[in-house]
Parts: C-alpha cells; sequence; structure tokens
C-alpha cells in the first residue's frame, strides 16, 4: 500500500518539489468545480489573489499569427540524468517528485533545475484555439528561485513510450482511496526521462504564471510545437487517481493582456 500523508495543499512548495508531502503546511483546498474552481480561485485565500487580480496569468491561447520569430532564442538545452522518483497523487493532479538531481534546462545562460513533472487533463493551454487531449509539465527552478516550465501536448493516439514506464504505478495508485486531505505516493525507483528531451526544434515562449494556486507570476514558459501521442488507456490512468472534482484539471485560458508570444523554430533560423 502506498503511503498516505494528510495535508491541505502548499501549492508552490509542492510544484517546486523544495518541500515533501509531510512539510507542508496547512492551506486551502481548491478544485475545478463551481464551488472551489478557477473563477473562485483568488477569493479561497488573500495568498490566492493573484488567481483572479494577476495581468500575466496561465494558460493562454496561442495564436500562431500573432507570434513573434525572435532570432536570439536559442535551443532549449535539456540535460536531464536517470533519477530516483516518486509518483504522487496530490488530489489535484497526478505527477513525479525527484528525491534528487534529475537534471536542468538552460535558458538565456541560465539553468533551472528539473524539481517534477505533472499531467492535465485535457491540455490548458490551446494552440489557434485547439485543446489536446492532455498536458505535461515538466517544473524547473533556479537559484534564485525564478521557475521555468516545459510544457509538452499530447494528442489521444498512439500510446506515449514515457507513460507506459510508469503505467505500473498508475495502476497501483488509482487503488490508493484517499480522503480530499490527503496524498499518496508510489515509489518508482530510478527513472529515465531522456524520450522527453526529444522534439525541442520549435517551441513558444512567454511569461506567464503557475495554472494552479497560488498562481504566482514570473514564470517562463515553453510549449514545445510537437504535439506527442498518448492512448485512451493513458489519460484515464492519470484521471483515475484524482479527486472527483479535477479529473478534469485544465484551467481555462487566461487573456494575454499584451504580453508578447516568442517562437523558436530551428526551420526558420
Amino acid at each position: 500500500m502506498a503511503p498516505r500523508i494528510s495535508f491541505f495543499v502548499f501549492a508552490l512548495a509542492l510544484l517546486l518539489g523544495i518541500a515533501s508531502a509531510s512539510d507542508v503546511p496547512g492551506a486551502i483546498k481548491f478544485g475545478y468545480s463551481d464551488n472551489n474552481g478557477p473563477d473562485k480561485w483568488g477569493n479561497l485565500d488573500p495568498t490566492f489573489s493573484p488567481c483572479s487580480s494577476g495581468k500575466t496569468q496561465s494558460p493562454i491561447n496561442i495564436l500562431k499569427n500573432l507570434t513573434v520569430h525572435n532570432k536570439l532564442l536559442k535551443p532549449l538545452t535539456r540535460n536531464y540524468k536517470p533519477a530516483n522518483a516518486t509518483l504522487v497523487n496530490n488530489g489535484f493532479n497526478v505527477g513525479l517528485h525527484f528525491e534528487e538531481y534529475a537534471g536542468e534546462v538552460s535558458i538565456d545562460g541560465k539553468n533551472y533545475e528539473l524539481r517534477q513533472m505533472h499531467w492535465h487533463v485535457p491540455s490548458e493551454h490551446l494552440i489557434d484555439g485547439e485543446q489536446f487531449a492532455a498536458e505535461l509539465h515538466l517544473v524547473h527552478s533556479a537559484a534564485d528561485h525564478s521557475i521555468a516550465v516545459v510544457a509538452i501536448l499530447y494528442q489521444q493516439n498512439d500510446t506515449d513510450p514515457f507513460v507506459a514506464k510508469i503505467m505500473n504505478g498508475l495502476n497501483e495508485l488509482a487503488k490508493e482511496k484517499c480522503k480530499a486531505d490527503e496524498i499518496a505516493e508510489i515509489p518508482i525507483g530510478t527513472l529515465d526521462i531522456k524520450q522527453l528531451k526529444r522534439s525541442s526544434r520549435k517551441y513558444y515562449r512567454y511569461v506567464g504564471s503557475l495554472t494552479t494556486p497560488p498562481c504566482s507570476g514570473n514564470v517562463t514558459w515553453n510549449i514545445l510545437g510537437k504535439v506527442r501521442s498518448i492512448s485512451k488507456e493513458q489519460i484515464a490512468a492519470l484521471e483515475i487517481p484524482v479527486n472527483s472534482d479535477c479529473k478534469k484539471n485544465a484551467r481555462p485560458c487566461q487573456p494575454l493582456n499584451g504580453r508578447k508570444i516568442e517562437v523558436y523554430d530551428e526551420l526558420i533560423g
């Protein structure tokens, strides 16, 4: 049986992987239903106020004809390595937390260490109004605590090789009957994530926020242009463990408010 830990989510600490479940102090429960959904987040707690008042929020609808090709952008340099990982159901999404150094991404000369990754079903970001079957967020943080996220979009089709690696763990997670204020953890052991380094020849970049409370800003988003495939069974495996009001855990798109969306495309140069 997976260990269960009672807590109310302190989202930023978990997102960065800088606190384990046992370290998390009391906070406010949020979800995706009418009672505690995205349009209510900003009023659930003072620390969540950016969710309603922030002007640079995420996710967004990326309109290709409004993107700006920036010749100064560099390829995403991601150097990941096998690391000990734990599969976590925190109630509002399923993710992997790394208990040791798992590699980093380099952006504009700054290194951001990979802390954790988690899935949203369906996708949070849209491309020209199209929503995808799922979205994976690889969350990184730098020494100055700034955050960079690499997002991968999925269409429902063939099996995803990476998700296939953790299907046994996802099935175990689905068997855990946790209360609303608990999480479950399944140790995965050493996990090689090199498959997630592929398809970085095109990406969209903009400055946004965390997509869950406290919706903190100044997050550097990098949405890969290559859409991967994921099977119907794998999507279900990502949905089943979470709370009933979080099965569909995509925050609606937020206003762009004049922000610039840059695009790097290796084919354009």
